[in-house]
């Protein structure tokens, strides 16, 4: 156990000197998404310093977790939720995949309801804020997506669903979704993570959304940690094909 903590404190002061002198507060930018029926969303913004509009550039959206809700605007990329973050406006990923990054931050109702797969408000309002950025920056239409952990693994299947034509891509991460609706998504590559031992969210959800989305045609990846609980985000972040492969899918329509 010692082991691990030292392990996660390591790779977390990795990917936080990674990132320069600048603070994650100072690289990903506050602002608040105000739509049109008078709903508003705190959200964090990257953009690469040398942004230009000559170019699209691919768009990933972070849902965060449980313990990022809130209106602080800072919860939502902090503490475990600050992981995939840090890795995804990091410098060497950004040489290598440059792309706009979006962390919205959801009131305390979070991503889904109450059964951990439907769709709150919050969620909904989601798509709005991407096409509000897609007014202000060019961004590559056919290289959306979103990843998210715990209660952002389940909105990850959640928007996926609600949008089945919106994404290139998915990975949802100690999450789960709806198995009678796996059809709907069957087309979009989907890169699952779980641990064996998860003691917050059964990985059952994750083995059973896998195994609807096989079954309904489709070829999802799925990365499950043996003896691990709960918190693996040290560890999806080390996988070393996981942003070569998520920005590599190109987005796959139904229709």
């Amino acid at each position: 156990m010692m082991i691990r903590i030292f392990e996660r404190l390591a790779l977390a002061l990795l990917i936080a000197t990674a990132l320069g002198p600048q603070t994650r507060e100072q690289v990903l930018e506050a602002n608040v998404f105000h739509a049109a029926d008078g709903r508003s969303m705190p959200y964090r913004l990257f953009v690469p310093e040398d942004y230009t509009a000559e170019k699209k550039l691919p768009l990933v959206l972070f849902l965060h977790g449980g313990g990022g809700r809130g209106s602080d605007n800072r919860k939502q990329i902090e503490g475990g939720n600050g992981y995939l973050v840090d890795l995804l406006v990091s410098p060497d990923a950004q040489a290598k995949h440059a792309c706009i990054v979006v962390a919205p931050q959801s009131s305390p109702l979070g991503w889904v309801g109450y059964d951990s797969v439907t769709p709150t408000d919050e969620l909904e309002l989601v798509p709005e804020l991407l096409r509000h950025l897609e007014r202000t920056y060019r961004i590559d239409p056919d290289r959306r997506y979103v990843l998210g952990q715990s209660m952002g693994g389940f909105g990850t299947f959640a928007i996926l669903t609600l949008k089945p034509d919106l994404f290139a891509a998915g990975i949802p991460i100690c999450g789960g979704g709806v198995e009678s609706e796996a059809a709907r998504i069957a087309h979009v590559p989907i890169w699952a993570f779980h641990g064996d031992q998860d003691e917050v969210v059964p990985v059952k959800r994750s083995r059973d959304m896998v195994a609807a989305l096989a079954k309904a045609g489709g070829k999802p990846r799925y990365t499950e940690y043996k003896k691990e609980g709960h918190l693996i985000w040290s560890k999806v972040v080390r996988e070393p094909e996981l942003l070569g492969w998520m920005f590599a899918q190109v987005r796959r329509k139904t229709r």
